[in-house]
């Protein structure tokens, strides 16, 4: 099957050669090609170029894309898509004046969560955690990471990873797994947290590997959670299995998270709304991806991850939506770059290429997905008619994507 897609009104971040990722000022360059022309052969990018240099070719179907802008689809590396009921009542409570820590701390947030998932079958998990993977595909999401973290025991975080696993079967989009066991301390735990450590570490990590079920592992560093010594004991255990970190850091605090994420080569530290100088300086050289999660930030009125001084000091940075019932129930990607622009200062060029590439990078795509680039993968977005790529995060109460395209079939 050959698609042909011609007049676009601009074709975002071309890659004639492939990169794994954008940092510091390259992020304000978005290649791009405008009144210009993409083919998709099966699955993938076979070639694009100006319409003033469109040769022949005989495609099964041809789109006119006449004031339309393509780029590829969203790669979302830090969700919770998978977990059962909801939060809103506790969403109530922080309107009238509770905060999210004094939530957790009366038994709900994440012990809420997973009290609730624990009670749920698992036919029911995938059926409402599909119904959000096909949302978010619609909104232009075309890689996603998904993690367990709600279920707080050996059975219900087992139960998860297997659902994910099932939604990675199912869907034709990239799914990465990631267990979370570490997400918070079970109530029966509060007064040996140690025991706990050691259940996620015996017990849950070695069925999660021996099972197949997980790519990375992740933790929640953060005071009231797990420390800086716990997150060291985790990562090193879990090095052993083969499965690399992207870890939940500095969100409320700076805790020297980071530090341990770059010191056992995450792929990714995510959240950061606070940041010092220590953590900059660390993240420098190192491979490991930042990742910010705007609409957290909105969720909760917390601040916000400071992206323009990880910028200046030309480290990249990914955007991700952190989709998950407490802090962000929202998988919506376009809210995401358009906050980053409102609340961030990051210019559009920026967040489309935090969003598609960095993001990529995030989830170790970057060979196959992130870019318009010959032989990766053909999952892109095709907008409305729109006057350029700017109105995408300017219009931010506007659903401006007309179509989605996840290997090449739209969806």
């Amino acid at each position: 099957m050959r698609l042909l897609l011609t007049n676009i009104r601009e074709l975002l971040q071309v890659r004639e050669q492939n990169i794994r990722k954008v940092s510091g000022s390259e992020m304000k360059e978005l290649p791009s090609i405008k009144n210009a022309w993409l083919l998709i052969e099966d699955d993938k990018i076979a070639d694009f170029g100006s319409m003033d240099n469109l040769p022949e070719l005989n495609a099964d179907k041809t789109i006119d894309a006449t004031g339309k802008i393509v780029l590829p689809t969203w790669c979302d590396s830090h969700t919770h898509i998978v977990y059962a009921g909801n939060r809103e009542l506790e969403f109530a409570d922080r309107i009238n004046g509770l905060s999210y820590e004094e939530i957790a701390n009366r038994g709900g947030g994440i012990l809420n969560s997973a009290k609730t998932l624990q009670e749920t079958p698992e036919d029911e998990v995938y059926k409402q955690s599909s119904k959000r993977l096909e949302e978010v595909m619609k909104l232009g999401t075309g890689a996603v990471e998904i993690k367990s973290g709600y279920g707080l025991t050996e059975e219900a975080e087992l139960k998860m990873l297997r659902v994910i696993k099932k939604l990675r079967e199912n869907y034709d989009l990239p799914v990465k797994s990631t267990f979370l066991g570490a997400h918070a301390i079970p109530k029966e735990y509060k007064n040996d947290p140690d025991a706990y450590m050691d259940l996620v570490i015996k017990n849950i990590l070695p069925k999660v590997a021996e099972e197949k079920l997980a790519d990375y592992i992740d933790i929640f560093c953060e005071k009231g959670y797990f420390s800086v010594e716990d997150t060291n004991k985790l990562l090193s255990a879990a090095k052993e299995f083969g499965l690399k970190p992207k870890i939940h850091v500095n969100q409320f605090n700076a805790i020297g998270g980071v530090k341990a994420g770059v010191e056992h080569d995450a792929l990714s530290v995510d959240h950061l709304e606070v940041m010092n100088d220590e953590d900059i300086e660390v993240l420098k050289g190192s491979n490991t991806m930042p990742v910010a999660l705007p609409s957290c930030s909105l969720f909760l009125s917390i601040p916000y991850t400071p992206a323009r001084k990880i910028l200046d000091a030309e480290l990249p940075l990914a955007l991700a939506t952190d989709f998950n019932p407490g802090s962000t129930p929202s998988g919506n990607m376009n809210l995401v770059v358009s906050l980053a622009c409102i609340k961030m200062k990051m210019t559009p060029e920026e967040v489309i290429n935090a969003a598609t590439i960095n993001g990529a990078y995030a989830m170790e795509l970057s060979d196959t997905h992130g870019s318009i680039t010959k032989g990766k993968m053909a999952n892109f977005i095709v907008t409305k008619d729109i006057p350029s790529y700017t109105f995408l995060p300017y219009a931010f109460g506007t659903n401006s994507i007309e179509s989605v395209y996840i290997n090449g079939k739209i969806v």
